[in-house]
């Protein structure tokens, strides 16, 4: 669901960027006032804090890059992965690491414009993050943890943040006045195909927060129960399963449009809508200046060899400017402490 740079006029760009600005302050105000309680308990131990934002970010990253097909439409989807990261890291680390997902993307592989830039982490992040987590999947399993709960705790997380994110969609390129996309053919196009990307994601989600919860539990809070895994141990898993989707499974990812492009090309009849104006040109030369691995693929390098090769490193970078932003506000929390204290 990553918006090009076309389908959003300036303005909107401005305002969309400001908001996520803005949601992104707040989460690092929060990261930094945050100390104890239910809500943090994993970050108590500032040695887990840098690993596991990493390789929870990593992961995304790399799940992302799974497309799987939606039967019957030509169309397909991937996950966004707000949410897993919500239910893991809780909301304010998991919004900072979409935000640096999504920048990643959006840099270095030229997935995004820079002007929708703001326009994706709202529509993919804050509403997984907040919308999704606080209003349905944490009431739905507080206190009362069980596998049955967390699937459809996820399910229902997953479905109508993403229709919130897709509806977003829609409304920002209804006020960006892109008149080959009428509200109400664009909009009966996006919600159905995001339902269907959400049920499967919300089930991906699930399976994800189970193992979890099984493996090690109070990385969801649930400390009720015995961990049946170390933290180093589920750690590494995720960052096996980063590299085998990165490296290896991306290879076989579906090659229909996504839920996006689909609705687009069903709507207009072309999946790339195209946008002139010197802002325009300009935000295209930035991405092209910086997206070294454009198309997920590495240089000349043939196709199989070089997505592969270009997974893995974004899911190193990924990891990388995770437990960077990590370590950034464990500092600047430690600074304030002092602060206080004196």
């Amino acid at each position: 669901m990553h918006m090009a740079d076309a389908l959003v006029s300036p303005p909107v760009a401005a305002v969309m960027g400001a908001a996520s600005a803005g949601a992104i302050a707040y989460s690092v105000y929060k990261v930094k006032k945050q100390q104890t309680g239910a809500s943090s308990a994993l970050f108590e131990d500032n040695g887990r804090k840098v690993p596991i934002m990493g390789v929870m970010g990593a992961f995304v990253f790399a799940a992302q890059m799974l497309n799987f097909t939606i039967p019957g439409t030509g169309s397909s989807g991937h996950i966004c992965g707000g949410m897993l990261l919500a239910a893991v890291l809780g909301p304010y680390h998991a919004f900072l690491s979409m935000a640096v997902v999504l920048l990643l993307q959006c840099l270095i592989f030229a997935d995004g414009g820079i002007m929708a830039l703001g326009c994706n982490i709202w529509n993919m992040a804050f509403y997984a993050c907040f919308a999704g987590y606080f209003l349905l999947y944490k009431p739905f399993v507080k206190n009362k943890f069980s596998r049955v709960r967390i699937m459809l705790g996820s399910i229902l997380a997953c479905v109508i943040s993403l229709q919130m994110g897709a509806f977003s969609v829609v409304l920002e390129t209804l006020a960006s006045g892109i008149t080959e996309l009428p509200f109400a053919a664009f909009a009966g196009l996006m919600q159905p195909i995001h339902l269907a990307i959400g049920l499967v994601e919300g089930v991906l989600t699930g399976l994800v927060l189970i193992f979890v919860y099984e493996a090690r539990p109070e990385l969801l809070h649930a400390a009720d129960r015995k961990n049946r895994l170390s933290f180093g141990k589920v750690a590494a898993v995720f960052a096996a399963l980063a590299v085998i989707f990165a490296g290896g499974v991306s290879l076989v990812a579906s090659s229909h449009p996504d839920g996006l492009e689909w609705s687009v090309k069903k709507t207009t009849g072309t999946q790339v809508l195209e946008a002139e104006g010197g802002v325009y040109d300009k935000a295209e030369n930035i991405v092209d200046s910086t997206s070294i691995l454009a198309d997920y693929t590495v240089g000349c390098t043939e196709k199989p060899i070089g997505t592969a090769t270009a997974g893995i490193i974004g899911a190193a970078a990924v990891a990388g400017v995770c437990a960077g932003v990590c370590v950034l506000l464990n500092i600047l929390r430690k600074k304030r402490l002092r602060a206080d204290e004196n």
